[in-house]
């Protein structure tokens, strides 16, 4: 089935974990090629193998619980303004992404029918700071261009992660509707239900349903503790079905930290293992999400852990 169909069918779906953090913490890979991170590394022999191990640690995980499976293309830095000040300017960066992913995903026989590759862009500044967030109409033009090509590479649909603040989030959601793909945003909120700009996550989804045709697939949440949007959840539990409807997924972080202690912090937090297994299942069983993965601090062995509980009933899982 195609991707709109899958998340119609409302089957849990296992999402891959934390793949830029790791390469900084585990690999020894350098990823300084005019800011494009992980997406240079395609280019680069070691660095394409380090990729390739860690998309296949995720991958693993799925196809050893049967589960329909979500990767990312390695371009949340690939946008027209780093590409341009890399040296790989005369590449078309985030097609050549995708087909990497994409001879991995081939690989994989049969299960690969069960893994879709979504395009992946991350806001123009630093997605802590919602303050550096551009406007809707700035977002449009600047953003155009990247899922542009990732749509017309072939990935299955287009997400923008990490997102701090309304305003590009709807730029972005309206340059993904021009594509023809099915798309989703994913936002960093906080504890009290907002995004980092102060918006309610209720509010604004409300409003890029609004102001996008087609809108949205689907809205995520992504780089918190799954205990905070728990917490976030019940803060807006009075704006009725609107999030339980079209909030579905979540890649969590291992750390219930903030974002502000988190971006200020020289190493790499994590809670008590458990804790997160535990919110993550309850996020699963009371609050309506399809789909989950990880992000900072998580590793392969979260992401294995995380399909076995979501791939079986409630209670059913020993840890």
């Amino acid at each position: 089935m195609n991707f709109s169909e899958l998340i119609g069918e409302g089957e849990i779906i296992l999402m891959e974990g934390s793949i830029v953090e790791r390469i900084r913490r585990e690999a020894g890979v350098e990823m300084d090629d005019g800011g494009l991170l992980n997406a240079a590394l395609v280019y680069d022999q070691r660095g394409r193998e380090t990729l390739e191990k860690i998309y296949r640690q995720y991958l693993d995980a799925g196809r050893s619980n049967d589960l329909p499976m979500i990767v990312l293309t390695p371009t949340w830095r690939a946008n027209k303004e780093r590409i341009a000040a890399s040296p790989y300017k005369n590449h078309d960066v985030n097609a050549d992404c995708f087909r990497f992913l994409d001879c991995i995903r081939r690989s994989y026989g049969d299960y690969g029918k069960k893994i879709y590759s979504g395009g992946l862009i991350g806001c123009r500044h630093d997605a802590y700071k919602p303050q550096e967030s551009i406007s809707a109409i700035d977002a449009l033009g600047f953003h155009r261009e990247q899922v542009s090509s990732l749509a017309a590479a072939g990935v299955d649909f287009l997400i923008a992660e990490t997102l701090p603040a309304l305003p590009e989030a709807i730029g972005i959601a309206r340059a993904m509707a021009e594509t023809g793909k099915p798309y989703a945003l994913s936002f960093v909120i906080r504890a009290n239900g907002s995004l980092l700009d102060g918006t309610s996550l209720n509010a604004a989804i409300r409003e890029i349903d609004s102001a996008a045709e087609p809108k949205p697939l689907f809205y995520m949440v992504n780089c918190i503790h799954p205990s905070v949007l728990t917490k976030a959840l019940t803060a807006e539990s009075e704006c009725g079905e609107t999030l339980r409807q079209r909030l579905l997924g979540i890649q969590a972080n291992t750390s219930s930290l903030s974002p502000e202690e988190l971006d200020r912090s020289d190493s790499l937090h994590s809670d008590d293992e458990n804790s997160f297994y535990e919110s993550m299942e309850k996020l699963r069983f009371h609050s309506g999400l399809k789909i989950f993965g990880g992000c900072c601090g998580t590793t392969d062995r979260h992401i294995a852990k995380l399909a076995e509980i979501i791939s079986q009933p409630a209670g059913l899982v020993d840890r």
